[in-house]
């Protein structure tokens, strides 16, 4: 299967162009388990890598455009009077979808965008009374601009906190927007991706990183690095959700490069994407300069 999914992560590299560190990271993410935040400009890719990777692994994919007037039932679902049956049904709404585009979510209300973040946590909603499960896998990618952007306001940080990873896709190098000009419609290629993998073989792999090895050496490495933001006042303390958080994704990292082991490597290359935003919930997501600090002042002894 882990073949496989490097025919994933080539499919998506087809069609997202010359970003295949972040294209790495995404898939990191899903593996561990974790939701994704994703922070750009507008037309740098964000929906694109978001229906590729629900195409190319044959997931259920919707995308929701969040307003100021958005409502929690209008992502969650409602019940609806059947004057046939004199009872209410159920409309399920676009959260039950194994990968969820949540574009532009620092547009929306605070209450919309609780009812998001608790469906998140929790794995299931709550309607009237009634509480239903959300598929498996799944899977948020939320969009936002940056603070700048007119209509926007940023996140609180417990809210921050939800999502794994914090990530930027960034300008393309020369050469990619080149081929990008020059190769045929980008969504021409969406279109022709195949699912490499399937729903009940990702739920496999997401369970095999719970196998990855880790040592005590390591695990203290981790720990050294998140306690010495407990100490500053230059930035927010990383609390245990964020350290579990960094060794989930240490892990998958381990995982899709074929190791069975987690490498102090592997926490270097996620921690910023998993701390950044914790740390600072107003730094920008193309700059890791706190975690970056962290890793350069935190003695590695592996």
């Amino acid at each position: 299967m882990l073949a496989q999914l490097h025919q994933v992560e080539q499919s998506l590299n087809q069609v997202i162009l010359g970003k295949s560190s972040q294209i790495r990271l995404a898939l990191c993410c899903l593996l561990a388990e974790g939701h994704l935040l994703l922070e750009d400009l507008p037309g740098m890719g964000k929906t694109t890598l978001a229906h590729a990777l629900a195409n190319s692994l044959g997931l259920s994919y919707r995308r929701v455009q969040f307003t100021s007037d958005l409502l929690p039932g209008d992502l969650v679902g409602l019940s609806i009077y059947d004057s046939r049956s004199q009872q209410f049904r159920f409309q399920p709404g676009p959260i039950f979808s194994q990968v969820l585009l949540a574009d532009e979510i620092n547009r929306a209300s605070p209450k919309t965008q609780s009812a998001l973040l608790e469906a998140m946590e929790e794995r299931q909603v709550s309607v009237d009374g009634e509480t239903r499960p959300l598929p498996s896998p799944f899977f948020v990618i939320a969009t936002q601009n940056p603070l700048f952007h007119a209509g926007t306001s940023a996140l609180p940080e417990s809210q921050l906190d939800r999502f794994m990873f914090r990530l930027s896709l960034g300008f393309p190098e020369r050469e990619a927007e080149h081929e990008l000009l020059r190769s045929d419609n980008r969504s021409s290629r969406l279109n022709l991706l195949s699912a490499q993998l399937s729903p009940e073989q990702l739920n496999t792999l997401q369970l095999a990183v719970d196998k990855i090895n880790t040592s005590d050496a390591l695990i203290d490495y981790l720990l050294s690095l998140v306690s010495s933001s407990r100490h500053r006042r230059d930035m927010l303390p990383l609390s245990p959700r964020a350290s579990k958080a960094v060794l989930r994704a240490a892990k998958a990292y381990a995982l899709i490069n074929g190791r069975d082991y987690v490498s102090a490597e592997d926490v270097k290359t996620v921690f910023p994407f998993v701390a950044e935003h914790r740390l600072d919930p107003t730094s920008n997501a193309r700059e890791c300069k706190l975690s970056a600090m962290l890793l350069q002042q935190t003695p590695c002894p592996l």
